[in-house]
């Protein structure tokens, strides 16, 4: 019975294999938009893309992030300025897409762009700590993807966004967390509206890769400053070794970080030009051996986990 089994589960494997190295045809003619192309997986994808033959349309949000990917890429790439929390920034992106994919529609919709910080306990943050995480990587992606949608339906092409872990589990307080459960849910919902017109989507979930979202600098200054502004009351509760311990951690942050970005770029090149993509793609050993079977556990027991491996506050009962 068991080499029944193992036969079985080889063969379902196998037939994946093979179905998922089935490659869309003319991908030379077909354009993709990119978002956060001024560094880490947007920026690696783009050139990616551009070696591979199709027609980049990269997104930077600063002039000389543009001007770098440029220089590091062939005639054929083009870059636009955009702001993804800018409503009239994404207007005037989506017209010149319009006008450089004209009837052919967009291939692919490629939602990168986001930021990590305002990152806290959060009792320490205030709304607008939470808007401004929020605005950028939900919200942001929300109005992009719906300016864009019709383009990407001319072509019946694909929406490929970017979650992670953290959409998964929820490991921190502030608006991260937040953000990518809420891709997972609009991902989720949009791939079952617009599969009647034979649009994809597709979901990547990283793990911790060293880009400007793990910062880790970045991160222990905006800790700090929300530390350094919280009430007398919430210092007190918290205390000062908890601010200490954390710290810590976040420094620790940088040796768990994977620096090969293409595990992740790999799996959005797959999602754009695989005739057969997969609906979520796990990118990183803790992706796939930590975080993923975590958000399968019971509630409880990721709580403790997760309750064991944070610092504990001065108060605690």
């Amino acid at each position: 019975m068991w080499l029944y089994l193992a036969a079985l589960v080889g063969l379902y494997y196998l037939l994946r294999w093979y179905r998922e190295r089935q490659v869309v045809s003319h991908l030379r003619d077909k354009y993709v938009f990119i978002t956060g192309c001024d560094s880490g997986f947007g920026k690696l994808l783009a050139r990616q893309l551009d070696l591979r033959g199709l027609r980049v349309l990269a997104a930077c949000l600063t002039e000389k992030g543009a001007e770098l990917l440029t220089n590091q890429t062939s005639d054929r790439l083009e870059t636009v300025i955009l702001d993804v929390a800018n409503t009239e920034s994404i207007a005037v992106a989506t017209q010149w897409v319009k006008e450089h994919v004209g009837d052919r529609g967009l291939w692919g919709l490629v939602n990168n762009a986001g930021i990590s910080v305002p990152m806290a306990p959060n009792e320490w943050l205030t709304k607008q700590d939470f808007m401004k995480v929020l605005n950028v990587n939900l919200l942001g992606v929300i109005e992009v993807t719906l300016s864009l949608l019709p383009l990407v339906r001319k072509a019946k092409g694909r929406v490929v966004n970017v979650a992670s872990i953290a959409g998964r589990v929820s490991l921190y307080g502030g608006g991260y967390c937040i953000s990518k459960y809420g891709i997972e849910a609009f991902s989720d919902s949009l791939r079952r509206e617009i599969s009647h017109f034979g649009v994809k989507v597709a979901i990547i979930e990283p793990g911790y890769f060293k880009t400007g979202v793990t910062d880790t600098e970045m991160i222990s200054r905006s800790f700090q400053e929300r530390w350094d502004r919280a009430s007398p009351e919430v210092k007190e509760v918290y205390g000062e070794k908890f601010l200490a311990s954390s710290m810590k951690i976040i420094g620790l942050m940088k040796k768990q970080c994977t620096q090969n970005l293409s595990l992740v770029t790999d799996c959005m090149e797959h999602a754009l030009t695989a005739c057969h993509p997969r609906t979520r793609y796990s990118a990183g050993w803790d992706a796939k051996f930590i975080y993923l079977p975590m958000s399968y556990m019971p509630t409880f027991l990721v709580d403790a986990i997760i309750s064991w491996c944070s610092p504990r506050p001065t108060k605690a009962l």
